[in-house]
C-alpha cells in the first residue's frame, strides 16, 4: 500500500516515474503484482488512467473527472477566455494539433515538429469542409450550431495582429495567430510541448496521451472530421 500511493502521489504531481527517474518505483509497479494490484484499484476508483510508453508512466483524468480534470470555468480562466464559444474554439484548435501529429494507432508515427502556420491552415481546411457537408454530418441541431458558432468566430478573425509579430508578444484573441499561440501556451504549460525556434515539439507525455487516450476516446468530434473526410 505505502509503494502504491508513494507511486500515485509523484504521478498526480506530475513527477517522472521512468526507468531513469524514480526507478524504484517504476520497477516496482512492473514487477511486484500486489503494488500493481492495489495501484490498478485505487486510480480506477478515482477514475484515473494510467498509460505506460517507452519505459515511463504517465496517469492522466477520466472522462468527466471533477476532482483531477478541469472543468470548462477553469480552463476559460487558465486560457483567459471569456466565454464557451472561446473556449470550444481552443478544443478544436487542439483537436486539429493530434491529428497533425497523429493519425491512428495503426501507424504510430508522429510529425517531428509543426508550426503555427500548420494549424492555421488545418483549422481553415476542416471547418471549411465541415461547413460544407453540415446537412450530412451533423446529428441534431445543437451540433449544427456548435459548428456554426466556431466557424463565424474563426472567419471573423485576421489571420495575424500586430501584438503577434513579437517574438515575447502576449497572446491574444485578436488574431487566428493569436488563439493557437493561446493554446500552445497551455500545452506548454501542461508539460506536452516544448517550443524551439517557434517550431513545437511534441514530448514523450504527449505522445503517450495520444496513442492510448485519443484511440480509446476520441468521440464525436472523431466522427464527425472522419465523415468531413479529415481523418
Amino acid at each position: 500500500m505505502e509503494k502504491a500511493l508513494e507511486l500515485f502521489a509523484k504521478l498526480i504531481t506530475g513527477e517522472d516515474v521512468s526507468n531513469s527517474e524514480n526507478t524504484d518505483l517504476y520497477e516496482e509497479y512492473n514487477s511486484n503484482i500486489e503494488m500493481y494490484n492495489i495501484f490498478s484499484s485505487m486510480i480506477e476508483k478515482l477514475n484515473l488512467t494510467l498509460y505506460q510508453y517507452k519505459g515511463a508512466l504517465y496517469i492522466t483524468a477520466g472522462e468527466k473527472n471533477k476532482v483531477f480534470g478541469y472543468t470548462n470555468e477553469e480552463l476559460r480562466k487558465m486560457l483567459g477566455l471569456k466565454v464557451n464559444k472561446e473556449l470550444y474554439m481552443c478544443y478544436f484548435i487542439i483537436y486539429n494539433i493530434i491529428t497533425l501529429f497523429y493519425k491512428d494507432s495503426s501507424s504510430y508515427t508522429f510529425q517531428e515538429y509543426i508550426k503555427s502556420e500548420d494549424v492555421m491552415r488545418s483549422v481553415d481546411g476542416s471547418l471549411s469542409s465541415i461547413i460544407s457537408k453540415l446537412d450530412v454530418i451533423v446529428k441534431n441541431e445543437l451540433e449544427e450550431n456548435s459548428f456554426n458558432v466556431i466557424a463565424l468566430l474563426w472567419d471573423e478573425l485576421p489571420l495575424t495582429h500586430s501584438t503577434d509579430l513579437s517574438v515575447n508578444a502576449r497572446a491574444y484573441k485578436s488574431s487566428k495567430l493569436g488563439y493557437i499561440k493561446i493554446v500552445f501556451n497551455f500545452l506548454k504549460e501542461q508539460g506536452l510541448f516544448i517550443e524551439v525556434e517557434e517550431r513545437y515539439y511534441a514530448n514523450d507525455r504527449f505522445k503517450a496521451l495520444i496513442e492510448n487516450y485519443f484511440e480509446d476516446f476520441r468521440g464525436r468530434l472523431y466522427e464527425i472530421m472522419s465523415e468531413g473526410g479529415l481523418n
